[in-house]
């Protein structure tokens, strides 16, 4: 699927789906994890966890906000192993603030909703 029609796949699903500020601080949690390597998440289920990334990045989260989305911008640039090390403390600090259950729920609810097109992200991730 191209980008273009992976973008336009999510915003219509966005916009009939009901997503809380929680949703946004699970997405950039789920970015740091992709940008630091520590996602179990197959290479397709990536790509558009990135692109709903994208497409949520300029609404409120409940905990995270400008300063995690100025790193992950940077990060995305590329990464030295100064910047390597920021995004691992950020992932590490979103992991804490978000339990284990509510990432679950999270990830389980996009694949229910058909956000994730192939239901293979890992229950661990």
């Amino acid at each position: 699927m191209s980008t273009e029609a992976l973008a336009a796949r999510l915003a219509a699903w966005a916009a009939v789906t009901p997503l809380t500020p929680s949703d946004v601080d699970c997405t950039t949690t789920v970015m740091l994890k992709i940008l630091d390597g520590k996602c179990k998440m197959s290479p397709t289920d990536k790509v558009q966890m990135a692109a709903l990334y994208d497409l949520l990045k300029d609404r409120p989260g409940a905990r995270f906000g400008a300063d995690f989305h100025a790193l992950i911008a940077r990060a995305r640039e590329g990464l030295d192993e100064a910047l390597r090390m920021e995004v691992y403390e950020q992932r590490l600090l979103a992991e804490t603030r978000l339990s284990r259950p509510v990432m679950k729920a999270y990830k389980a609810m996009l694949r229910a909703t058909g956000a994730l097109e192939a239901a293979t992200t890992d229950a661990e991730d």
